[in-house]
C-alpha cells in the first residue's frame, strides 16, 4: 500500500503514501525570506522520493517568530518571493506544501519581551518560563487581525505555485493555545467552553478552504491531546476531528504534545514503540469520528510497520521527519523495498531540559550541512550542537532585520 497513490478530498493526488512532515528548517535570510539554501534543501528532498513535502514554520506575522530565522510573511506579501521555493520540487513528482504558523506565547524573549497569546498565561515549568515570557492576551479586534493574516499567508502561497497548505494547530503553538483551557482562558466569543475555545480554529479552515483554488488542498496538524492535567484533552479533540471533516478538511496529520511535554518527541510505551506509530490508536478513534484522511507521523521505522499501519485501515498517509534528515533519501529506498530502517541519532547529555532543546537543534543543524550539500554528520555531539545553537540563536536574532 505505501506505494500506492491517494486522492484526498478536494481532487489533488499524492503520488504514494510517503510525507515528509513539517521540520522547522530555520533557513530564512535576514529579512525572513527563503534563503538558497533553503530552495536547495527542499531540492535535495523532492529528488529523495517524498509524494509530498510540508515545509517548517512559516510564520504569519513578522513580528512574531518562533526561531530568528523563521520564513516569515511580510505586512504585505509578494507570491514572486516564494515562487523558486515551489520550483524546487520540479520535474521530481513531489508536491511542495506550505505549514502556516504563529507562535503565540512560545516565542522567546531574545524574539519577544511579550509575544501574545489567548490569554495572559505564563509556562508552569520553570526553567522553559526563563526562556519564555508571560505573553499578553490578545483582544478580539487582534484574533480577527490574526485570522485576515493566516488568510493572506494561504493565498500568497497557492499564488506562489505551492501545491497545499497546512494549519501548524499542534505542540503548543497558538492555534494549540486556542483549543487549550490551560492557556484559554477567555469568556468572549473566542474561549470559555471547549465549543468557543475550537471557533479559532474552524473559523480558518472555513476561510482559508473557501479562498483556496478547489483542487489546491488544505490540511491541519493537530494535538490528540496535551498529555498535561487540565490541557486539551482527547475527547475534545475528536471532536474537533469531526467538525473539521465537516468544514471540508483535505488531511488531518496527528501529533501531541506541547513544549512542556513533548509527546512527539517520542514515546516509551511498549505497544507504541512494538507498532511503531506513536499515534496510531488515536488515530483508529479519530476514524470513527469523521472520514477525512489522516496522517501519522513519528516512530515509524520499517516498511513493514508503516505498510501495517496503512492496512489497519486507521491512516492513509505516514509522516517521516527526522529520519528524512538523517537520510534524505529515505522514501525512494523504502518504496524500492530495500531493507533500511528510519534512524533516529540524536545524542543525549542526560539533561532533560538540554536534551528536549538537542533534539531540535542537533537535527537543525544536520538540516543545514544538507542544504549545503554536505553529508550528514552523524558523530556530532551533543554539547558541540547545543554550544552552537547558543551562540547562533542570539546571533541570528541580532542580525535579522526588523519587520
Amino acid at each position: 500500500m505505501l506505494a500506492e497513490p491517494f486522492e484526498l478530498r478536494c481532487g489533488a493526488v499524492l503520488p504514494h503514501r510517503i510525507v515528509k512532515s513539517a521540520l522547522s528548517e530555520q533557513l530564512g535570510d535576514r529579512h525572513n525570506r527563503p534563503s538558497v539554501d533553503l530552495i536547495s534543501l527542499y531540492r535535495t528532498w523532492a529528488r529523495g522520493g517524498a509524494g509530498a513535502l510540508i515545509s517548517g514554520n512559516v510564520m504569519v506575522d513578522p513580528t512574531a517568530l518562533g526561531e530568528p530565522r523563521n520564513v516569515a510573511i511580510p505586512v504585505v506579501p509578494d507570491p514572486v518571493d516564494y515562487k523558486p521555493w515551489a520550483e524546487s520540487v520540479a520535474s521530481t513528482g513531489a508536491q511542495l506544501w506550505a505549514q502556516l504558523n504563529h507562535p503565540g506565547r512560545q516565542s522567546p524573549r531574545f524574539l519577544s519581551r511579550q509575544p501574545v497569546a489567548p490569554s495572559a498565561v505564563p509556562f508552569a515549568d520553570r526553567g522553559i518560563r526563563s526562556v519564555f515570557a508571560t505573553p499578553r492576551a490578545l483582544t478580539s479586534a487582534e484574533v480577527e487581525a490574526l485570522v485576515e493574516r493566516f488568510v493572506l499567508a494561504a493565498s500568497t502561497f497557492a499564488d506562489a505555485g505551492f501545491a497545499g497548505i497546512q494549519l501548524h494547530g499542534a505542540h503548543g503553538y497558538l492555534i494549540s493555545q486556542f483549543l487549550s483551557p490551560l492557556t484559554n482562558q477567555r469568556t468572549d466569543e473566542w474561549g470559555g467552553d471547549a465549543v468557543r475555545r475550537r471557533r479559532f480554529l474552524l473559523e480558518l479552515v472555513r476561510r482559508i478552504r473557501a479562498e483556496l483554488p478547489a483542487r489546491v488542498p488544505l490540511s491541519v496538524k493537530l494535538n490528540s491531546a496535551d498529555f498535561q492535567r487540565g490541557g486539551f484533552t482527547e475527547e475534545e479533540s475528536l471532536e474537533v476531528v469531526r467538525e473539521l471533516g465537516e468544514a471540508g478538511l483535505d488531511l488531518l496529520e496527528i501529533s501531541g504534545g506541547t513544549y512542556e511535554k513533548a509527546a512527539m518527541m517520542g514515546v516509551t510505551r511498549a505497544s507504541s514503540v512494538r507498532r511503531e506509530a506513536y499515534f496510531l490508536d488515536y488515530a483508529a478513534k479519530a476514524r470513527k469520528v469523521s472520514d477525512v484522511a489522516l496522517m501519522v507521523t513519528g516512530g515509524f521505522a520499517t516498511v513493514d510497520g508503516m505498510n501495517e499501519a496503512l492496512r489497519s485501515g486507521a491512516l492513509d498517509v505516514i509522516g517521516l521527519g527526522r529520519p528524512m534528515i538523517v537520510d534524505p533519501e529515505l522514501p525512494r529506498r523504502l518504496l524500492a523495498g530495500a531493507d533500511v530502517r528510519a534512524e533516529r541519532l540524536c545524542p543525549k547529555t542526560g539533561i532533560r531540559l538540554a536534551d528536549s532543546l538537542l533534539e531540535i537543534q542537533w537535527h537543525t543543524q544536520q538540516m543545514h550541512r544538507v542544504a549545503a550539500g554536505k553529508p550528514v554528520d552523524k558523530r556530532r555531539g551533543a554539547w558541540r550542537s547545543l554550544i552552537t545553537a547558543g551562540v547562533s540563536d542570539p546571533l541570528n536574532a541580532f542580525r535579522r532585520v526588523r519587520a
